[in-house]
């Protein structure tokens, strides 16, 4: 028998890992492991988000206190944006999966320490900056505070600001695990970062007031996306060594590759932005608007953060490969089933938006302020489909190493984006705002597919718009039929009856949805159950 026989032989009779063998924690995954896995663990702090939600309602309501907490984190996310590209490892991933393709680990870790430890003192001095200057930048940027919530935000923000260290930290070890397909560690930091405010807040708030929320998002980051990125990354191998050098080559090319990012603003950051220096004019308008945006991004995140966040090394590792067609087919089906899947969850938010807001209503958080909250939830599930689009658009060009054409049109969108916000604010109040989003977003994900179209990365026509179709159709029979079986069943308004009215609906939703997909010939069914989807 010749060796290569031998050798199929071999591979053949070699016992496989076992079914459950993707769950180790550092075994690397396939797209379709490390999306579940990132889903899970998405759907499991976004959990741990609504009851962090539902406590910081209760114990402090929607008024100065929790208005002056929700824009304690705008600083310290500005600097992270504007020095470190909002995260670290989507330019970093291309430069150390180069080092992979050619089996150089070893220079992959060097690359990897240049970056972190020179970001690191950059990042440090510029923290030390904000904490000085945090009043002038409260005094401007909300400037319709009272002067009690503008020193509370002030002291806010210098609590929170060192968190960002750490948020750098983890975005670069983490990136070191995704390129080696490794998913698990970070799965769980974002799970300890909500407990950590969670468990700030109910054990040092009868003591530091909402100051302790603060201290818990401090706790968090370190324990949480820090704590175990870190501790990943030593158990596959990499030891810290002090290694500078902001002239090195490393450091330059992921300079290059991450100015655009930092200098780019993309409306998917800048929305928060916009809506906090508006709405903070109207007292309790950022308090309310942030739950209703909290309760939005738990679907929004799974669908469309998450699974772009999985893809990102499959699509960078396919591109490095010069399999074009193979990466544009790959990003065309993900944007079609992400889009579809959020055009049915969309229709499950908007029909059951009031129970789903009255069951956080309670304690300071009275039922005025979960009416006004579940319309603003109504709105914002309307562009679900273009967020979670736009995850996955941005991320194709990210992993084509272009991250200059997105910034630029992030630029042009949020600057053609501020009037309208401006415009709608001033005709329809903080409900303009929310309607703003959704237009900001729509044309800030159509000009991403048509210039990955025009750079002939992506076809615009590679998508599934049968598909498509077939799911925009379950949506709205979905969605009417929810709202005729809540108008049938007459339920009294109360957490019970929120409870009944979502898991009556939710059953109504989910059989017409699967009726519909079925019957008119959807394979969206089949692909998400079928593990090779």
């Amino acid at each position: 028998m010749d060796n290569g026989k031998k050798k199929d032989l071999a591979v053949v009779s070699k016992p496989g890992p076992g079914r459950f063998a993707w769950l180790r924690m550092s075994q690397a995954q396939t797209a379709f492991s490390a999306t579940l896995i990132t889903m899970a663990s998405t759907l499991l702090s976004g959990l741990l988000g609504l009851v962090r939600t539902k406590y910081i309602n209760a114990a402090f309501g929607a008024g100065p206190l929790t208005d002056a907490y929700n824009n304690a984190f705008l600083l310290p996310d500005m600097l992270s944006y504007f020095l470190v590209g909002g995260v670290a490892s989507i330019s970093l991933i291309p430069i150390l999966n180069r080092y992979r393709e050619k089996g150089d680990d070893a220079g992959a870790d060097r690359a990897l320490l240049i970056v972190l430890n020179g970001v690191a003192v950059v990042l440090g001095a510029a923290i030390l900056l904000a904490e000085v200057f945090a009043p002038f930048y409260t005094r401007i940027m909300f400037h319709d505070f009272s002067a009690e919530s503008a020193a509370l935000c002030t002291h806010l923000t210098r609590i929170i600001l060192p968190a960002q260290l750490f948020f750098f930290a983890s975005g670069v070890l983490g990136s070191r695990l995704l390129v080696r397909k490794i998913f698990l560690y970070q799965a769980f930091g974002p799970l300890v970062y909500n407990a950590g405010i969670i468990l700030g807040g109910v054990l040092l708030s009868p003591y530091v007031g909402i100051d302790s929320l603060a201290y818990g998002v401090v706790a968090g980051m370190v324990l949480g996306p820090a704590g175990f990125a870190a501790f990943g990354a030593y158990r596959n191998g990499w030891r810290y060594r002090f290694v500078f050098g902001l002239r090195h080559p490393v450091f330059r090319e992921w300079l290059k590759l991450s100015l655009p990012l930092m200098m780019g603003v993309s409306l998917t950051y800048a929305d928060k932005w916009i809506l906090a220096y508006y709405s903070s004019a109207v007292p309790g308008g950022i308090s309310r608007l942030n739950v209703a945006k909290s309760l939005f991004n738990a679907p929004m995140t799974i669908l469309g953060s998450a699974a772009g966040a999985a893809s990102l090394p499959f699509f960078a590792a396919l591109f490095a490969q010069g399999r074009g067609f193979d990466f544009a087919n790959a990003v065309n089906r993900s944007v079609s089933r992400v889009f579809a899947t959020a055009l049915l969850a969309g229709a499950w938010m908007m029909a059951l938006s009031v129970p789903i807001i009255d069951l956080f209503r309670g304690g300071r958080f009275s039922p005025e302020d979960a009416a006004e909250t579940s319309k603003y939830f109504t709105i914002f599930a309307v562009s679900i489909a273009m967020w979670s689009a736009q995850a996955i658009y941005s991320r194709s060009f990210y992993a084509a190493g272009n991250t200059l054409t997105p910034a630029i049109a992030g630029w042009s969108v949020t600057l053609i984006s501020i009037p309208v916000y401006a415009l709608l604010f001033q005709s329809m109040g903080v409900t303009g705002l929310a309607v703003a989003s959704d237009v900001g977003m729509a044309i800030s994900t159509i000009t991403l597919a048509v210039l990955l179209h025009r750079y002939r990365l992506v076809h615009i026509q590679g998508l599934e718009y049968a598909e498509l179709a077939r799911a925009l159709l379950a949506a709205l029979l979905g969605y009417g039929g929810v709202v005729w079986c809540l108008r049938v069943m007459h339920l009294e308004r109360g957490h019970q009856g929120d409870v009944v009215a979502i898991a009556a609906g939710s059953v109504v939703w989910a059989v017409i949805c699967a009726g519909v997909l079925v019957g008119t010939g959807s394979k969206l069914p089949r692909q998400l159950m079928r593990r090779n989807a």
